[in-house]
């Protein structure tokens, strides 16, 4: 049986991505640029939409026909246990990847400015005090962590970090700045940008040749007094653990 361009990762990503263009109608297409915000069960079940903070409700079923471009906030919806959380990302994704013709996976985004903004996962500093660092090797190894945090659990995308600059305090989001000025601003998201988008730094897995590459999951590094994690980090280690991982302890 001939495999279709798309799926043979022998192929320049570009040329694999023009095929699979040419193949979608463009209602699949249109999936692919919308998302729902949705809460994870609480017994690892799924995710669902959170309809009673929306003004339209969603059929699930129906709305992943022709697939789904984002899950917004399934951590962040209300308080989840993050093994528990992952198992209904991974069941979510795998609904919606068997519901369209391609197998499409949704890009799972959270907020993660300070620390992945779920339970149980640590709290970093605000970018205006590691702004104040002028420490951008230390920037990176926090962005480094909070990467492994989103990841562990099945989150690709980050929303973070904000390069406004501030100059009006009355602005009430100005702590979610890291300066006042360009100076310090671009030079200090430039290596929390560089922590997530490297390669090496991104274990990847995939169930066939043809599916998307979707994060595999990690278990979080040992730390104590006295050991290489516990000198660098900003702040506490996370007592997070993925499913796989098993509990925190």
């Amino acid at each position: 049986m001939t495999t279709a361009p798309w799926r043979d990762p022998a192929l320049p990503a570009a040329a694999r991505v023009d095929d699979l263009l040419s193949r979608m109608t463009l209602e699949e297409k249109t999936a692919q640029l919308y998302g729902v915000w949705v809460g994870a069960a609480t017994d690892g079940d799924g995710v669902a939409p959170h309809q009673h903070d929306m003004t339209v409700d969603h059929d699930w079923n129906e709305l992943i026909t022709h697939g789904l471009g984002q899950l917004t906030r399934s951590f962040g919806t209300a308080p989840v246990d993050p093994a528990l959380g992952a198992r209904a990302l991974a069941s979510a994704q795998r609904r919606i990847a068997e519901a369209g013709r391609f197998g499409i996976p949704a890009i799972a985004h959270e907020e993660c400015l300070a620390g992945f903004t779920a339970w149980q996962a640590t709290a970093y500093p605000v970018p205006l005090a590691w702004g104040a660092t002028w420490n951008p090797p230390l920037v990176e190894e926090m962005a480094r962590r909070i990467g492994d945090d989103l990841r562990s659990v099945g989150v690709h995308q980050g929303l973070a970090p904000v390069l406004d600059v501030v100059r009006d305090p009355r602005w009430g989001a100005w702590r979610r700045r890291s300066a006042r000025t360009p100076t310090w601003s671009a030079p200090s998201a430039r290596p929390m940008c560089g922590a997530w988008s490297r390669p090496e730094s991104s274990p990847r897995s995939s169930t066939s040749p043809g599916t998307p590459p979707r994060p595999a999951p990690a278990t979080w590094p040992r730390s104590g007094p006295g050991s290489a994690s516990s000198r660098t980090s900003p702040c506490r280690r996370s007592r997070w653990r993925c499913a796989r991982a098993g509990p925190a302890r």
